[in-house]
């Protein structure tokens, strides 16, 4: 009986082990940079960001004041954001075989320079930076974003 029940165990761990694997979250990115207090928020919890934490899909990335980060996407798009900035990571994914994929991320406010990586060399079309007024497509490699407050935003 012991064993029976042992040899079940084992069979149903190993059967949810692809289970569990399919449903970790993969890693979009990796923080290269960071000066000052950056931390990103994902699934209510807040971690400091450091030098190689890993960023998600759906993570939201902030910066305080005198603060910076920098990011590399897997599509070796880099991300620099400055002092008392909010950005979120809405969706990325990337086919590193065919560079197909989408990027769409939304900056709350602060600054944010880009510049493009293999995704909007291959496909502008699919990448996307949105602002609370504006949505920007992706036509050139290189590009700064700035969001104020309230009015000031452009």
């Amino acid at each position: 009986m012991r064993q029976q029940a042992a040899r079940y165990a084992l069979v149903f761990a190993c059967g949810c082990l692809p289970a569990i694997d399919a449903c970790a979250a993969e890693s979009i990115g990796v923080v290269k940079t960071v000066k000052g207090s950056v931390h990103i928020e994902r699934a209510a919890q807040h971690v400091d960001a450091v030098v190689g934490s890993e960023v998600f899909s759906s993570d939201r990335i902030v910066t305080g004041p005198a603060s910076s980060v920098g990011i590399t996407l897997r599509d070796n798009t880099l991300l620099s954001e400055g002092s008392s900035t909010v950005l979120e990571l809405n969706q990325f994914a990337f086919n590193t075989t065919t560079h197909d994929g989408t990027l769409d991320a939304t900056i709350r406010r602060g600054s944010l320079a880009v510049v493009d990586g293999k995704l909007a060399k291959a496909h502008p079309e699919a990448v996307r930076f949105s602002t609370p007024t504006t949505t920007l497509g992706v036509r050139g490699t290189e590009f700064i974003i700035e969001v104020g407050d309230g009015e000031n935003t452009r």
